[in-house]
């Protein structure tokens, strides 16, 4: 699968992955949308041991409790998400890779809290809150 690589930016942070991502995936939870100034955020969930900062370090700020958000203190671009419910994962937004089209999204999470004015069309499961193994989606595809 080889490195995929990603920054910020200015280029001040950069980072690398090996491998694949565990999974890519919409987030449309309020903290995401505060967090990344947008209607949903998208994420690569990546392994941490397959994970390095290969330039700079980000600036980190805890948005909540066992969550901290990592971002370029020289531009602000926002880069990653690490969370205590997630210890084994750094979720780098999607937007700071070097090449966004590798990796393509495979579901949304926390429909619940999606707005309603904004839909992504496409057939990917919709799940209420955090999908993952044993938890089944709501939906597949957008809102009828």
């Amino acid at each position: 699968m080889g490195t995929t690589t990603g920054h910020c930016m200015c280029r001040a942070v950069r980072y690398a992955f090996e491998g694949a991502p565990r999974w890519v995936m919409h987030c449309h939870c309020t903290s995401c949308r505060k967090a990344t100034s947008s209607p949903v955020a998208t994420y690569a969930g990546i392994k941490t041991e397959r994970f390095r900062w290969t330039q700079g370090t980000p600036a980190r700020f805890a948005s909540s409790e066992g969550v901290e958000r990592l971002f370029c203190s020289r531009c602000g671009t926002p880069l990653a998400y690490v969370g205590a419910r997630w210890p084994d994962e750094v979720h780098v937004l999607h937007g700071t890779l070097a090449d966004p089209a590798l990796w393509p999204p495979t579901g949304h999470a926390y429909v619940a809290e999606q707005l309603p004015w904004f839909e992504v069309h496409d057939a990917l499961p919709r799940y209420a809150g955090t999908a993952g193994r044993g938890i089944e989606p709501v939906r597949r595809g957008p809102r009828e």
